[in-house]
């Protein structure tokens, strides 16, 4: 097919990033907008992915906040590598981390892929000639999240990816079911499953917190499939309930452990509500956690440390209600515990859990679906933390359930296996 000159895509303007400032409530519904961008020059280890479908993560939140800083300064600083990076510096960035479609341009120095091929983007945009990489890609200072820290991300028509960031879609799911996958699923599977992760072992009591989101909700996954006792914090019943059709059994609201909105708890309520969670996890499962998987931060940092088991570990990914965390110490050093930091995954970690979901071992965790033109306000409702799940965007796709190849397996795994979710889906989507 003929490339445009333009496309459309949800994007931010450089001139709006200070329209937030001294705001309490910083709607993304007002900074991200969805129009025509240009296409870029393509770079020979480049393909264009004719996007079907894509999905919100929450990086998208922060960079349609404009915060912690302004994602423009990222593409500033790897513009001025010059050559190909020039291109990423524009008065536009296309966001989104996700994106599964088709790829319908190669770049001169592309070997492994050809147009035609169905395609899931791995959003870990990394420099292969920088050494570290070929130990794991994370470890490079030159790694970045893809549509965040860079341009041309998955939320549009069209996507650049490089072409080593492309991964087999799952013939078996439709486009909307195989976009929620990469970023989620592989970050999950990194934190608890691989090598470089907290090795989770059958038989390991894991709390995951915010196990009704995007992550939680491949976390869950993950440790019930790898032989492990998956305990969920969730704070509804709509949310419980969606957390027990993926399988998991001990399922604690947050009212139960006296655990508030309050992103700044005292010293005292740390404690006060590790010891009730505690209880709650050794009457349940008889043991303390072994793993705490963590990625709401300062809110919980200090009950996770405080009730993860004694050698346990705490692997966190992120800190949705405050970078700061406070802690007791004594508990770390004391008890023998570990802290391990993770970021997204590396190539083959994707690959790993790409396979997983292509053999119907992890379900995609899809529940509400907007066509692009809403991506504002498909955003919105995971700023809002209103989402269950994974929020999905329909790009390319013209309509829900196109893309897939194989209908037997799907057949086989059968449909409400696929799609455990979907049930809990708002009124307002597709």
């Amino acid at each position: 097919m003929e490339l445009p000159d333009t496309f459309v895509a949800a994007h931010l303007r450089a001139e709006d990033t200070g329209m937030f400032r001294g705001l309490a409530h910083k709607d993304v519904r007002k900074s991200l907008r969805v129009g025509p961008v240009s296409m870029p020059e393509l770079a020979p280890d480049e393909v264009v992915v004719a996007v079907m479908a894509s999905s919100i993560n929450y990086n998208t939140v922060w960079s349609a906040t404009f915060e912690p800083i302004p994602t423009f300064t990222f593409l500033r600083k790897y513009a001025a590598q010059g050559g190909w990076a020039a291109r990423h510096d524009r008065p536009f960035q296309v966001v989104g981390s996700d994106a599964a479609g088709v790829v319908v341009r190669i770049g001169s120095g592309v070997r492994r892929w050809k147009v035609g091929d169905h395609v899931v983007v791995h959003p870990v945009h990394v420099d292969e000639q920088e050494p570290v990489t070929h130990a794991d890609a994370m470890l490079g200072a030159e790694m970045r999240a893809w549509g965040y820290e860079t341009n041309y991300g998955g939320l549009g028509e069209f996507a650049v990816a490089r072409a080593s960031m492309l991964v087999p879609k799952p013939a078996h799911l439709t486009w909307e079911e195989a976009a929620v996958t990469p970023m989620c699923g592989s970050t999950a599977y990194r934190m608890l499953v691989g090598s470089n992760g907290a090795r989770m072992k059958q038989g390991d009591v894991v709390l995951v917190w915010g196990a009704a989101g995007g992550l939680g909700a491949y976390a869950v996954q993950f440790v019930k499939n790898g032989g492990g006792i998956p305990v969920a914090v969730v704070g509804s019943e709509r949310k419980a309930e969606a957390v027990r059709r993926l399988g998991c059994d001990v399922v604690i609201n947050r009212s139960e452990i006296g655990l508030s909105d309050d992103p700044d708890p005292s010293p005292e309520d740390t404690v006060a509500a590790g010891k009730r969670l505690g209880n709650i996890i050794r009457r349940e499962t008889g043991s303390d956690p072994h793993i705490v998987f963590e990625h709401v931060g300062r809110a919980t940092f200090g009950i996770s440390m405080f009730v993860v088991g004694r050698g346990g570990a705490v692997v966190t990914c992120g800190s949705s209600t405050g970078y700061h965390h406070e802690f007791d110490n004594r508990y770390l050093w004391m008890r023998l515990k570990r802290v391990i930091g993770s970021h997204g995954a590396n190539l083959q970690e994707q690959v790993e859990t790409t396979r997983l979901v292509a053999t119907g071992a992890i379900a995609p965790t899809l529940s509400a679906l907007y066509p692009l033109s809403e991506a504002a306000e498909a955003t919105r409702l995971v700023q809002k933390n209103e989402h269950v799940g994974k929020v999905g965007v329909l790009c390319l796709a013209p309509e829900p359930g196109l893309g897939v190849t194989a209908p037997e397996l799907r057949e086989r795994i059968g449909s409400d296996r696929i799609n455990p979710l979907r049930a809990f889906a708002p009124a307002s989507s597709l």
